[in-house]
């Protein structure tokens, strides 16, 4: 884990960033007292296609359009 000062960090922060790109940690310090820390984002988790599928039907069944018809809607947006 590295450690940066914080006018370095705003100086150099596309290198930073390559750095936290490939894995590592940085902390950032302010006159020597750690203030924040740039590290990966973790990955995205992956729901199952089929429960994606069923959590947008629920939500279609449960959020209707109180009888608004597509055009209308459009309509109404054009105004």
């Amino acid at each position: 884990m590295g450690k940066v000062g914080a006018y370095e960090a705003k100086t150099n922060l596309a290198q930073l960033l390559n750095r936290v790109t490939d894995g590592e940690r940085i902390v950032i310090t302010r006159h020597g007292v750690p203030v924040a820390m740039l590290q990966p984002v973790p990955p995205a988790r992956q729901m199952p296609r089929q429960q994606v599928i069923s959590e947008l039907k629920t939500f279609r069944r449960d959020h209707r359009l109180a009888g608004l018809t597509l055009s209308e809607m459009i309509a109404e947006g054009r105004e």
